[in-house]
């Protein structure tokens, strides 16, 4: 059984990260069986690492509709990403996607991983 929750959605993405991701999706001829994946794991110079890229779903997952965008969460990993929102940065000085986290105590200096 598939659930869908449009209502909703634990985080959200900038316009420039919608659009960056629709891109990538198209490049890589990502089929539409496939959503974005939003996580954590263990690791990283904080302690835990965010996840962020294109899956098929999986048991435990929960699967959101943002922006058009079929993203796939585990249930768990929802405490820890609340509010959590995406943006695609193309500067000089830094090009990637960035995790701003209200849930974070501390990120490291890359931005890539935080404590909670």
């Amino acid at each position: 059984m598939s659930t869908v929750d449009t209502a909703f959605a634990p985080v959200s993405f900038t316009g420039t990260a919608v659009k960056e991701l629709l891109k990538l999706k198209d490049q890589q001829e990502i089929s539409d069986d496939f959503g974005l994946r939003v996580g954590v794991e263990g690791g990283g110079c904080s302690g835990m690492s965010y996840l962020l890229g294109f899956d098929q779903k999986k048991d435990g997952d929960q699967e959101f509709i943002i922006d058009g965008i079929k993203i796939f969460m585990n249930k768990a990993h929802q405490m820890y990403l609340l509010g959590m929102q995406v943006d695609w940065q193309d500067g000089l000085n830094s090009r990637g996607f960035t995790f701003s986290n209200p849930n974070a105590d501390s990120t490291c200096g890359c931005g890539t991983s935080f404590s909670v």
